[in-house]
């Protein structure tokens, strides 16, 4: 594939942005190195001339922009979802690519849309937003200022996938963000019939880190109905026995 066509299926996802300035200049850092696919989560209404002016000569990035209510509605057709933030926490993720190990992840994925999502200019991404995105990449920076301007970060994830642009062979197509988390909750339900989970909020780390698991795996959708079936044949199992020693 093209490296034109490969940077096609990556999208930027700007989660409640607060300034219409900021999303011009995001627009700007997109399109320069040619990734043009643009989501907005967001309820808010901007400043179209404060857009405009920063995004200069494109705002067609802006006016092709897709807008959803919530981030899932957003991530629901991407094979692979990243969110972008140097912050960690208890129940964030264990490991995070840098720029450039993202880069040569993308290069090595199936056909299918990657959205790499940012937060909000003032505290970037929530606890519950970097866990609907199957895993995290950071850009390093120096302790003493840490913090980047939303458009500064774009631009540098950007650079580095344009630079990393490769020709990429068309092949087996993976199941889409949606249908791991559908997929997770089914096995979860298997777990969870048999007794599995004993302690709080058990099931939702496992369900979660299920459905990171299989994002991040690339699975077909034969292999991912494989795996389904382990947990399926498991839980048959126990109830099973459980039957014989009652």
């Amino acid at each position: 594939m093209e490296t034109e066509a490969y940077l096609n299926r990556i999208r930027i996802v700007l989660v409640d942005t607060q300034d219409g300035a900021n999303i011009g200049s995001v627009c700007r850092a997109m399109k320069t190195m040619g990734i043009e696919d643009l989501a907005l989560v967001t309820d808010r209404t901007y400043d179209e001339d404060r857009v405009r002016t920063l995004a200069l000569h494109a705002a067609d990035v802006y006016e092709n922009a897709k807008r959803y209510h919530t981030l899932e509605e957003a991530l629901a057709d991407s094979i692979f979802t990243v969110g972008a933030t140097r912050r960690r926490g208890k129940f964030r993720k264990l490991s995070s690519y840098s720029p450039e190990q993202l880069a040569e992840k993308i290069s090595n994925l199936p056909e299918g849309k990657i959205s790499i999502v940012f937060g909000r200019e003032s505290d970037g991404l929530r606890d519950d937003e970097v866990a609907a995105c199957a895993s995290i990449v950071t850009i390093p920076t120096s302790d003493r200022f840490p913090s980047l301007n939303l458009s500064q970060a774009v631009q540098i994830i950007c650079y580095t996938l344009f630079r990393n642009a490769l020709v990429y062979e068309p092949g087996m197509v993976s199941i889409p963000h949606e249908k791991a988390r559908e997929s997770a909750k089914e096995m979860s339900d298997h777990l969870e019939n048999i007794g599995y989970f004993k302690m709080a909020d058990e099931r939702k780390w496992t369900e979660q880190l299920l459905s990171d698991i299989v994002e991040r795996a690339q699975l077909t959708g034969e292999e991912l109905r494989r795996f389904e079936k382990i947990f399926r044949k498991a839980e048959l199992i126990a109830l099973h026995k459980r039957g014989e020693d009652a």
